[in-house]
């Protein structure tokens, strides 16, 4: 059983390592895109390149996050968490160092295999490492530290791309790493999941959440793992590339091979839906969809996180190429959505136990469509006060208002001991929502290739996404109200109260008598 207290020295080293780990996914998710003119300039790159740029991360970490955590189950979560954060920061460093965009672009995908080891493994190192009666308040502290460096991102990466320049929003993790690594390597406990059945790989994901028999003594011997659903996770996240390469290159490619890409890449998925129906311990089970409000609720979870990763991408190259804002100002003007965020999920989550989700759901995407129509406010010699904050606040309590509920409602539609496949796969219908949002939406406004080199021509294309955001978001909100229902009162509710992370749900593990497990399906 794990032991550990959160008022030891030892507790309080655990805590410090997992949040320095998740930091450093945390803020790469938001600087970047307050980096991206500055990127395009430097390396003389077209808007396919800072879609890459973008998007390769989204691409390995969406594609690769279901299966991550059930590395941890099998070699040991600390042993993994350790590779994933020296893996992020040696990508961390090639991106800093990067000479061209390819090798940028490159990077940026080996960014998101680290992102995928660390970051359902920070939390599963609290759930398997903190005494029951300590976990609690170690994952609110976790999440909690971990939505101030996501707030702090927009901050400092536009301070480091108008100070030392882009490369240090990168070359940045490197020394987080240095801290972070020593500190587990000496104290974190080393631990493994309990023997796996189907779907636990998922359920891994999710958090990679189980009790070691021998927590802080090395793996146990003798204990079976399932095996993992490699070729699963390679046509998952094969099928996303190709779809996503189809799209971006739609605009300029060879008609033949965009085409070519888009028919393999739906084959990909349907290969994908296929092997995870026919394997016993798939990364996906599909079973869980026969939950028609799991499914309805990872269908509003695409509509949303496709609209969020939208908005964000695109606004901060608004906010410095139309506005003529620094790098500095554009990461600060959106800061508000995140510090809505953290000081108010968690009374949302509590207002929703008691209304229901149906009306937060309802709600809180049309408080978002109305935020992302009041920027089509947001043109040359914009006001801060008088046009960016109205809509950035709008914004953020519509965030606010459905966030905590909708990962309430994605806990509350399964089995209490499939909570934690349940939580990875919303988690990752997220990232896949924002990396398709990323690649089509250029294409759909008719964005050209040098676009973002042309206030006017930026500004006519972004007006025409804000209003397709905000009718995803319409679209979201209906299905929210046609399909949501309000859950039993004795089903599992969400550890991670606060939560600051605006392009993905929070990770939750399971709990179940006073402790954590794998889900035993």
């Amino acid at each position: 059983m794990p032991d550990v207290r959160l008022a030891s020295p030892r507790g309080r080293w655990i805590l410090l390592t997992t949040v320095l780990g998740s930091s450093m996914a945390m803020l790469d998710s938001t600087v970047v895109n307050v980096a991206l003119p500055r990127i395009g300039r430097d390396l003389d790159a077209d808007l396919a390149v800072l879609q890459w740029t973008v998007n390769a991360y989204l691409l390995t970490l969406a594609g690769l996050i279901l299966l991550g955590g059930s590395l941890g189950d099998h070699y040991g979560r600390r042993k993994v968490f350790v590779i994933g954060v020296v893996w992020f920061a040696a990508a961390s460093l090639l991106c800093g160092l990067a000479p061209n965009a390819g090798v940028l672009i490159a990077a940026r995908a080996l960014q998101g295999v680290g992102g995928a080891l660390l970051t359902p493994g920070s939390l599963a190192l609290i759930q398997a490492s903190f005494h029951h009666d300590d976990r609690g308040r170690a994952v609110g502290l976790w999440s909690g530290f971990g939505g101030i460096g996501a707030a702090v991102g927009p901050f400092l990466g536009g301070w480091l791309v108008d100070g030392p320049g882009w490369r240090w929003v990168f070359l940045l993790n490197v020394p987080l790493a240095v801290v972070c690594v020593p500190v587990a390597l000496r104290h974190v406990p080393e631990s493994d999941g309990r023997p796996v059945r189907a779907g636990a790989a998922a359920d891994a994901a999710g958090t990679s959440a189980g009790v070691a028999a021998g927590a802080g003594k090395g793996r146990p011997h003798g204990r079976r793992h399932a095996p993992f659903d490699v070729l699963g996770a390679f046509l998952g996240a094969l099928a996303l590339a190709l779809v996503t390469y189809a799209l971006i290159e739609a605009p300029g490619g060879s008609t033949g091979v965009v085409s070519g890409a888009a028919v393999a890449g739906l084959a990909a998925g349907a290969a994908f839906v296929v092997v995870e129906r026919r394997s016993p311990d798939p990364m996906l089970p599909l079973d869980i969809f026969a939950s028609r409000q799991f499914t309805a609720v990872n269908l509003v979870t695409l509509c949303v996180y496709a609209a969020f990763g939208g908005f964000f991408f695109l606004s901060a190259v608004q906010l410095q190429v139309v506005v003529g804002w620094s790098a500095l100002g554009a990461g600060t003007a959106l800061l508000p959505t995140t510090v809505l965020m953290l000081l108010l999920s968690a009374r949302s989550g509590e207002l929703a136990e008691h209304i229901g989700p149906r009306i937060p759901l309802t709600v809180g995407p049309l408080l978002c469509a109305a935020g992302m129509l009041l920027m089509l406010r947001v043109g040359p010699g914009a006001s801060y006060a008088a046009d960016v904050l109205p809509a950035v606040l709008v914004l953020g309590c519509g965030m606010v208002t459905l966030v905590a509920p909708l990962t309430a409602t994605v806990l509350a539609s399964v089995d209490v001991a499939r909570a934690g496949v349940a939580s990875g796969v919303n988690n990752a219908a997220a990232r896949a929502a924002g990396l398709v949002a990323v690649a089509a939406l250029p294409l759909l406004t008719g964005m050209s290739a040098e676009a973002y080199r042309s206030a006017g021509a930026f500004d006519e294309a972004f007006g025409r996404a804000m209003v397709l955001c905000a009718a995803v978001l319409v679209v979201g909100a209906v299905l929210a109200f046609a399909t949501v229902r309000r859950p039993a009162p004795d089903c599992r509710r969400p550890e991670c109260r606060t939560h600051g992370s605006v392009l993905a749900p929070p990770l939750e593990g399971e709990r179940a008598k006073g402790r954590l497990t794998l889900g035993d399906g």
